[in-house]
């Protein structure tokens, strides 16, 4: 499978598992699974014919590993605008967090502090490195430092997704520093 299918790929199975699961027709389970079978058979009946191989090849290839199989099912590991419980457990953060962002933003992240927007929870990285890619996708990148130690002192609760993702519900501007 070349670079280009497998981002092809990817990117759908990333639209409807995690945002448009009714728009090819399937129905994600109350924890964002969905038989494979189900998934193909939906994909074929909507014009992006897709095989389990290629499916296997994105869950693996995936460096983010943005997708989880389990019992020959499928759920995307974060980033839903659906309603779904991941069954993630509230844990200890280390002390800093990392955000990735653009600074076309920053002003509205100074004011309101960083916000979930669609999604279920605010997305963080547990190094600057992958929050530099993060940012990197929409320009160039501002790394912000989330204290998620005094957050989590302060009774913010975060949970770490099966692909390392760091969530949370929102960051007060507070707990944040730009590296200027």
């Amino acid at each position: 499978m070349n670079d280009q299918r497998t981002v092809k790929v990817s990117r759908y199975l990333s639209k409807h598992l995690r945002h448009q699961p009714d728009r090819i027709g399937i129905t994600l389970d109350a924890n964002g699974w969905v038989d494979i079978d189900e998934l193909l058979r939906a994909c074929s009946l909507h014009g992006f014919a897709v095989t389990r191989a290629e499916i296997d090849h994105v869950v693996a290839a995936n460096d983010k590993k943005r997708f989880a199989v389990a019992d020959g099912r499928i759920r995307a590991s974060q980033g839903h605008t659906v309603t779904v419980d991941l069954g993630l457990s509230p844990v200890e953060p280390p002390p800093y967090l990392y955000h990735g962002t653009v600074a076309r933003v920053l002003d509205a992240i100074r004011a309101e502090g960083l916000r979930p927007m669609a999604r279920h929870h605010v997305h963080l990285s547990p190094d600057r490195e992958t929050a530099t890619r993060v940012g990197a996708r929409r320009g160039a990148p501002v790394v912000l430092s989330v204290d998620a130690g005094a957050m989590h002192r302060a009774g913010h609760s975060f949970y770490v997704s099966a692909n390392g993702v760091w969530l949370t519900d929102a960051v007060a501007p507070r707990f944040l520093r730009l590296r200027e």
